[in-house]
């Protein structure tokens, strides 16, 4: 089973027309009981200075064979940011020998100069996180602050099976649903890159099946590139870390990422993390 392209990009399209309101566009209000929230089709239509039909054969996935004109005017009509934009781009563009060769993609394996710069950030919680967010690799203060990775079975060292099925993590942060929106947000980023990936609709099919929480957080068809932010996390051991956190990608391979934690020099953070780096050293060695 493969993510269905067509089916995905009118479920976006639905749900970007559905936050917008035509009186904050300028539109004309016709009265009366609307049928569905946010834009009408032929609004859409209108701002972006489409033709109806032009526009439902986009939204009903009749064929993706539309000009990059017709997809910016319609994500200048929809108000989407740029990675919702790549994201429209994406799922509308016909299907490339690229696309097929990733139906069967090979087991990732993290890169030597990626972790050499895992290693190098000793001081501080750092992973790599790949496809369909696995961890791929993870420094002694990451197993320490989130969960030991290595006594986890590799098919378990997935951040999105982590956080929605796994219930320390409901305590680990001060703001777990605002974490679940993103891994989700992340998975369906990573799902519309990888649309032949039959491993995304399982992870996604196994998830829905078993979590009431990620099928809300799925229905929000929210996007969200893993780039810079912070949480807060209530560790069993040395109590609350407030922790921002920054991505490193690298070009020629995307779909590998440096996650490392910062803190602020001389917070109670920066103290919580030096005793649980010492609280780590007790701990069995990184697999």
């Amino acid at each position: 089973m493969t993510l269905d392209r067509r089916a995905e990009l009118g479920e976006f399209l639905r749900s970007r027309r559905a936050r917008l309101r035509p009186e904050e566009l300028g539109l004309p209000s016709f009265g009366g009981r609307r049928r569905v929230p946010g834009l009408r089709r032929e609004e859409l239509a209108q701002l972006a200075g489409v033709s109806v039909d032009h526009y439902v054969r986009l939204e009903q996935g009749r064929t993706l064979h539309f000009s990059e004109e017709v997809l910016d005017a319609v994500a200048r009509a929809l108000r989407l940011d740029p990675v919702e934009r790549e994201h429209l781009h994406r799922l509308a563009r016909p299907w490339s020998e690229s696309d097929r060769a990733q139906a069967a993609p090979e087991p990732q394996r993290v890169r030597p100069g990626l972790r050499r710069l895992l290693d190098s950030a000793a001081d501080v919680p750092a992973y790599i996180v790949g496809r369909n967010t696995d961890v791929l690799a993870w420094n002694r203060l990451a197993a320490a602050l989130i969960i030991d990775f290595g006594a986890l079975p590799p098919r378990e060292r997935n951040l999105a099976r982590l956080v929605f099925l796994d219930e320390g993590m409901r305590s680990l942060y001060a703001d777990w649903r605002g974490k679940a929106s993103d891994v989700a947000a992340y998975l369906r980023l990573d799902a519309g890159r990888h649309p032949g990936d039959p491993r995304t609709s399982e992870l996604i099919d196994e998830l829905s099946a078993a979590s009431p929480d990620f099928q809300e957080a799925w229905a929000e068809h929210k996007l969200k590139d893993k780039t810079h932010g912070r949480y807060v996390y209530l560790h069993p051991v040395v109590g609350r870390l407030d922790l921002g956190f920054e991505t490193l990608r690298l070009p020629d391979d995307p779909d590998q990422a440096l996650i490392a934690h910062t803190v602020g020099e001389g917070s109670p953070s920066e103290t919580a993390l030096r005793l649980l780096a010492t609280w780590a050293e007790s701990l069995a060695p990184v697999r």
